[in-house]
């Protein structure tokens, strides 16, 4: 299949530069064939994080778990994949240089390159939908808060300033807002749901009284966000109008993530058949809330031991 692609585009790239002519630069032309490729490659993807080589590395397989292949092929930790919303990029945790850093790669795994660069850790990036700016948390300032920095890493901005843990940002479809973490206000020791403008403007509470909430996302209308509560996945209006149940909870699930469409649920499971250890598995948003101990019929043929999946577009 990736023979097959390449030569699609090896062919594209042959009739542009007969219909262009000379004029376009062959190092112009390239670029074009690595964003095609890389679109095609990451097409109906789920990036992942498994120690099966010995150490936490980055991997991608379709969805239902084929072709699961090692992007990163570090000796160090590599972890919290994210990937751009054209899916031709992939933004990483690593701790090759020592510490925790933010570093880029196409979704091939090529071309890995460091963003970020000081003594504090640097975690959980997330694109913009438009591309050219990455959010992520940042210690370097004493505690987690969080920064935006363009995809080359220059124009690293602080976002939130307080002395509670701000983390797990995450942008909304049309690039106005985030929507984050944030243990500032928390009563019970459990974190809040907060959206703010994305310049970091109007940081304004919507949950209250949560239980270990996680992994806030916003729906393809940017009218909700969902996030992991103790019973499974509740969405909320960002006007703070409505709360719904999107999903149950099975209790051997963990790491709940929405595909971009929240039609699918790819979820880490322990003790399922066949799988040592936990292992990741993919459902229609409505196979996974049919009813059973287990759920419907997931998609996923070959169950990929890891944990932290992501979606590409």
């Amino acid at each position: 299949m990736k023979n097959f692609l390449l030569t699609i585009l090896i062919v594209i790239l042959a009739v542009s530069i007969i219909l262009i002519g000379p004029a376009c630069s062959i190092k112009s032309d390239m670029n074009v064939v690595k964003i095609l490729w890389n679109k095609a490659f990451a097409r109906n993807k789920i990036a992942f994080v498994s120690y099966r080589d010995g150490n936490c590395e980055i991997y991608i397989m379709n969805l239902d778990g084929s072709e699961q292949t090692n992007l990163t092929n570090n000796p160090a930790y590599d972890s919290e994949p994210c990937f751009s919303s054209d899916g031709t990029k992939i933004a990483f945790m690593s701790k090759r240089d020592g510490n925790d850093e933010i570093y880029i790669m196409n979704a091939d795994g090529s071309e890995q390159t460091r963003l970020t660069d000081n003594p504090a850790y640097d975690s959980l990036p997330c694109f913009s939908p438009d591309g050219p700016k990455i959010a992520f948390v940042s210690g370097r300032d004493g505690n987690s808060e969080i920064y935006t920095m363009n995809i080359d890493g220059s124009e690293q901005r602080r976002l939130t300033n307080n002395q509670a843990s701000d983390v797990s940002p995450s942008f909304s479809p049309d690039g106005t807002k985030i929507c984050f973490m944030s243990g500032r206000d928390r009563e019970k020791g459990y974190f809040e749901i907060y959206i703010m403008n994305a310049d970091g403007s109007e940081q304004t509470r919507l949950t209250y009284d949560s239980n270990r909430v996680d992994f806030p996302c916003f729906s393809p209308d940017g009218s909700k966000i969902a996030f992991r509560e103790t019973g499974g996945i509740l969405t909320i209006s960002t006007d703070v109008s409505e709360q719904t149940w999107l999903t149950g909870m099975i209790s051997n699930d963990s790491y709940h993530r929405l595909s971009p469409d929240w039609s699918k649920i790819a979820v880490v499971r322990e003790g399922e058949p066949g799988i040592e250890g936990v292992g990741i598995l993919v459902f229609t948003v409505d196979a996974y809330n049919q009813e059973g101990s287990w759920g419907g019929a997931s998609l996923t043929k070959y169950p990929a031991k890891g944990i932290s999946p992501c979606f590409s577009p």
